[in-house]
């Protein structure tokens, strides 16, 4: 709830939101960067569906970004599916090298790998080449990864989501009566809260690590407390930081304790330990998934720590509020002085949460398009969709608060409205001016109100049911996001270029290439050819091949069909894998002149 009950205006976040997204539709992909917060393998060493004329000494795999084993595995199989490598795969950064038994035939090889990026998701994969004159082995047929067990992938959300609530509720209770309502110590349901919410963190960070190894293995949940997945796991930096968090937050509980039987606020030194600790479990909330892989990770850590902990403000003064103070027969001075205090940190809580989603928007999903052709663009649609709902329901609580709790008095050109609380506080203080009747009954009215209990609380506890119910929502869209791969690194983008043809002449000409969807397997490819003019040519010759460096594929010639004047079309055209590839286009105006172009693109 962003209620606004001082004088003068509150920001709006839903237009803040509004104009955010506006711009960042504008600008697109201009402002994010080439890497994708999510592993994909880039090149290989054999190349897919290479033929050797011997057995390599080892199989090397290279991905976008840093990778581990952990419970996974690298294996190369032979075409009865025995494994044939030493059993000794090694990891240094983003590169997977698997050693070959010295003793090995000409014949067809399958490597089989199933891998933990950085952002703690499990990558697999297989891929066959061939040794000599045999036949190329079926990879699928040859080796059957393993899928996520539907338990696994179901509970690991749900762990998450559990603590993101417990966060909400065991930070941002104490956060609240800390900074909003001091007489709240003294309790006994804002400490039941908060110690419940912690304990929920500490339990939802240990499940989250159990969870993990069975993830990335692709076992089922009665592996879960299997040693070696453990194992795996706990010498990982997403365990080592999971279970820190769930330690971080057993401590905060136990601190918490003195201050709950004095049922007093903490002093300065003890609200400062309280606030290094629970920032503590924000930042080993924000260190996992998304953020630490990719571009820019300590930028993107921090970017998501604000996110999480304005999301810890704001969520857990709703619950406080609907747990302690909006229920029947409440104060309205007790209300009066928490909820001014409580706007203000709320309308900050929601621009953090505004500007850092949206820069988390542009990093993960990069583009308009990838927004709204990806499973994490639409989740995350979603989410944007409920937080306006959100904001919707804070108008309401605002409205309330100030028909209840504010009052009028004439001013020059207007009236406005301001708090029984500040007519209180004003009263308090002197005032060298003459009050007229209007003034005076308004302090005399306010006097009265704050005396008395607010009799319908009814529809402001409704306002904020339906925020506390959105937001349960929107935690659990977030947890869906976490283990979702980011759109960045699920969406292919098509090639569309137009090249300068050079010769030994200089330039001669250009030529438009477009190939669809840009991935591995059939692509579509157009190409139309200009002369100096920018008129469509029609050369004596042309050749289209496609080329993966670091893989060795290559060249691969293009099998083009006439599809008008100037214009070829390769419907169907094979891209063999995942890389970095080069198009090369080579034209032969007559006998004597030929003009070539080329062009680096990636293929997902």
């Amino acid at each position: 709830m962003s209620t606004t009950v001082a004088a003068r205006r509150s920001p709006r976040p839903g237009l803040l939101l509004l104009v955010l997204v506006a711009g960042w539709l504008g600008l697109g992909v201009a402002t994010a960067g080439p890497a994708s917060a999510h592993a994909e393998l880039v090149s290989t060493d054999p190349g897919e569906s290479a033929r050797l004329d011997e057995v390599p000494a080892q199989v090397t795999l290279r991905f976008t970004e840093g990778v581990s084993l952990g419970a996974g595995y690298a294996r190369v199989l032979g075409d009865d599916g025995a494994r044939v490598d030493t059993g000794a795969a090694t990891v240094e950064g983003d590169t997977v090298t698997v050693p070959l038994r010295g003793d090995l035939p000409d014949a067809s090889y399958v490597v089989t790998y199933r891998v933990v990026s950085a952002d703690s998701h499990p990558i697999s994969g297989a891929f066959a080449f061939v040794v000599g004159d045999g036949e190329l082995a079926d990879a699928g047929a040859v080796a059957t990864d393993p899928d996520a067990d539907p338990f696994v992938a179901a509970a690991l959300p749900a762990a998450r989501s559990l603590g993101f609530a417990g966060e909400a509720v065991g930070l941002g209770v104490p956060a609240f009566l800390l900074l909003c309502w001091p007489a709240g110590w003294a309790s006994r349901r804002m400490r039941l809260l908060t110690t419940a919410g912690l304990l929920t963190v500490a339990g939802a960070a240990v499940l989250t690590f159990l969870l993990q190894g069975p993830y990335a293995a692709g076992a089922g949940l009665g592996s879960l407390l299997d040693p070696t997945l453990v194992g795996a796991t706990g010498s990982s930096s997403f365990g080592l930081t999971t279970l820190g968090r769930g330690a971080l937050a057993l401590v905060l509980a136990a601190l918490l304790v003195p201050l709950w039987r004095r049922a007093a606020p903490p002093q300065s030194q003890e609200a400062a330990g309280l606030a290094v600790l629970g920032g503590g479990v924000v930042l080993t909330t924000a260190a996992v998934g998304h953020p630490v892989a990719g571009s820019l990770p300590v930028f993107a850590t921090a970017v998501t720590a604000v996110h999480v902990a304005a999301m810890v403000l704001w969520l857990g003064g709703l619950a406080a509020l609907l747990a302690g103070l909006v229920r029947p027969g409440v104060e309205a001075g007790e209300l009066a002085a928490a909820l001014p205090r409580w706007s203000r940190v709320a309308s900050g809580a929601v621009a953090a949460l505004v500007v850092t989603g949206v820069v988390q928007s542009v990093r993960e999903v990069g583009s308009p398009a990838a927004l709204v052709s990806t499973t994490y663009g639409w989740v995350l649609l979603a989410k944007l969709a409920l937080v306006l709902l959100l904001l919707a329901a804070a108008g309401v609580s605002r409205v309330w608060v100030q028909q209840h709790l504010g009052v009028t008095r004439a001013r020059p050109g207007g009236r406005r409205r301001v708090t029984a609380h500040a007519f209180a506080a004003a009263a308090a203080g002197p005032s060298g001016a003459e009050e007229g009747p209007v003034v005076e009954a308004a302090r005399a009215r306010a006097a009265v109100q704050a005396r008395g209990a607010v009799e319908d609380v009814a529809p402001l506890r409704r306002s904020v049911l339906v925020e506390a119910a959105v937001a349960a929502v929107v935690l659990v869209l977030s947890a869906v996001l976490v283990g979702t791969p980011p759109a960045r690194a699920t969406i292919a983008e098509p090639v569309d270029v137009t090249l300068p043809l050079e010769s030994a002449a200089g330039e001669s000409g250009s030529v438009q290439l477009s190939i669809d969807p840009a991935r591995a397997g059939a692509n579509t490819l157009h190409l139309y050819l200009f002369d100096d003019d920018g008129q469509l040519a029609q050369p004596a010759d042309l050749r289209v091949t496609l080329t993966e460096p670091e893989q060795e594929i290559g060249p691969l010639d293009v099998d083009l069909e006439p599809a008008g004047p100037g214009h070829w079309v390769a419907d169907g055209m094979s891209i063999p894998g995942a890389g970095t590839w080069t198009a090369a286009v080579t034209v032969r105006l007559d006998e004597f002149t030929a003009t070539t172009a080329s062009t680096d693109f990636p293929v997902r």
